[in-house]
């Protein structure tokens, strides 16, 4: 059995995305059928759709998504119809040395999704009606009206947390503040300068607000995103487009912690000469495939400066996302304001469009608006 959907497909980089009708099969034993109710728009989705990412095409791509069960396969028993799940774009096999080492951000189906371009069993439930393959981005494809993913992809959201927050924090919120409670750890009291304002560098700020580190400053170029990133608690802004970053974070004195959240070379360096000595650098920004970072041998021995990288908020998401959606209720992680316009599915291009200009918060593909 099929069902008949709208999504937005990538045919090839740099082909821009075209909204098609496709045929979604029925889930699988241990597989959950999603109606998707808002999508974030993610920088990693764009490098997908330049090529800076390799993957298999066509692609529906999205990987930031929420929304409610509609059907579960005959072995599924952590959810059933009904159910308002987020999905996770690496959810842990539990099988592998990472996920049973306590890592299951680094989990061995990631590499079999980026592989096939299928689900956990390497096969796609996604076809053109004239029977063509259609590839999954990272087991989700959730610029769609529905999405096939695997049971491990889904977590539970708790009553009353609207589906823009759900789908956010499965990969924005929970990279950002599981770096800072995940990669880096206590921190009350300590320096930290975070590079990149868009979202995953505000819910870095949003972490280090909450882990009460000292000062946060955040560096972008876009004005408006620093306002942003001063309403969520950072102490200091720079903006890089309008002077020298290297003199203005000299004169904050130094910082236990760097984060760069944007996935270049140049602001990499930057983050590196920013740090005090015994400092660790955080990486956490994806950029296109092959690039390569160069930094001094001597200050990295000398000063006992490390550098790390962290995926996914280093974070075990079917923990951390229910207790980041507890903190929102609460009260203490405002995670609404990382919100930024929704867009129905026609208007995609429009969303990546905003995203490269710089738009304030995370952009919300809904599916079915205007339906």
């Amino acid at each position: 059995m099929t069902r008949r959907i709208r999504a937005a497909v990538l045919e090839r980089p740099g082909a821009g995305l075209a909204i098609e009708e496709l045929d979604l099969a029925d889930p699988a034993r241990d597989e959950v059928l999603v109606r998707i109710d808002a999508a974030g728009v993610c920088h990693s989705d764009y490098h997908y759709l330049t090529g800076d990412l390799p993957s298999r095409m066509p692609l529906v791509p999205g990987h930031e998504g929420a929304g409610e069960v509609v059907a579960v396969g005959a072995d599924v028993t952590a959810v059933r119809p009904g159910d308002v799940v987020g999905l996770m774009w690496r959810p842990r096999c539990g099988r592998c040395r990472h996920c049973l080492g306590g890592r299951p951000a680094l989990c061995q189906s990631g590499a079999v999704h980026a592989a096939s371009g299928g689900l956990q069993d390497g096969t796609s439930r996604l076809r053109r009606p004239d029977g063509t393959t259609v590839h999954h981005l990272m087991g989700v494809s959730c610029f769609a009206e529905y999405a096939i993913v695997s049971e491990r992809a889904v977590v539970p959201i708790p009553p009353g947390v609207p589906a823009d927050i759900a789908a956010i924090t499965g990969c924005a919120v929970v990279t950002g503040v599981g770096t800072v409670l995940n990669a880096i750890g206590p921190c009350a009291g300590r320096g930290l300068v975070v590079f990149g304002a868009g979202g995953v560098g505000l819910s870095v700020v949003m972490g280090a607000v909450l882990a009460g580190a000292y000062p946060i400053v955040a560096v972008d170029m876009v004005t408006e995103r620093l306002e942003a990133a001063t309403r969520l608690g950072a102490t200091h802004v720079v903006n890089a487009g309008s002077g020298d970053v290297a003199a203005a974070l000299t004169d904050i004195d130094g910082f236990d912690y760097a984060v760069e959240a944007i996935g270049r070379p140049a602001t990499l360096r930057q983050a590196f000469d920013a740090l005090r000595p015994g400092g660790t650098l955080v990486a956490i920004g994806l950029g296109p495939a092959g690039q390569e970072l160069s930094l001094p041998l001597n200050p990295l021995v000398q000063r006992e400066r490390r550098v790390i990288g962290s995926l996914y908020g280093s974070s075990n998401p079917q923990l951390d996302v229910p207790k980041l959606l507890s903190l929102y209720q609460a009260g203490r992680l405002p995670i609404d304001q990382l919100v930024g316009t929704h867009y129905p599915l026609d208007r995609i291009d429009d969303a990546m469009t905003d995203l490269i200009g710089g738009a304030v918060g995370r952009g919300i593909i809904v599916p079915h608006q205007g339906l």
